[in-house]
């Protein structure tokens, strides 16, 4: 089977928390947003951190999709996000 390319571009947050101790396995799933592990501490911040960046994105009337690596950054900032360093290797376009 050939898949049709799709040339939509599609952007997605992953947050993952690794300090769990307790053995629970958590996953919360949105719209642009994957978080993954964590204790139950790190992941309701991770959970509050993604929910206020797509408020911020609403009140923008933009999408993930849509904003530069320098707008994404402010973002992230603004809600308390981590973000990784600016000389790390960027991917290929």
């Amino acid at each position: 089977m050939v898949r049709e390319k799709n040339d939509d571009k599609r952007a997605m947050l992953l947050g993952m928390g690794l300090d769990n101790e307790d053995g629970h396995v958590r996953i919360t799933k949105g719209t642009n947003f994957r978080l993954l592990g964590g204790s139950h501490e790190t992941h309701e911040r991770m959970q509050e951190q993604a929910i206020k960046f797509n408020e911020k994105l609403d009140r923008r009337g933009r999408r993930l999709e849509e904003v530069s690596r320098e707008e994404f950054v402010d973002l992230a900032r603004e809600v308390g996000m981590p973000v990784l360093p600016d000389d790390l290797p960027r991917p290929r376009e």
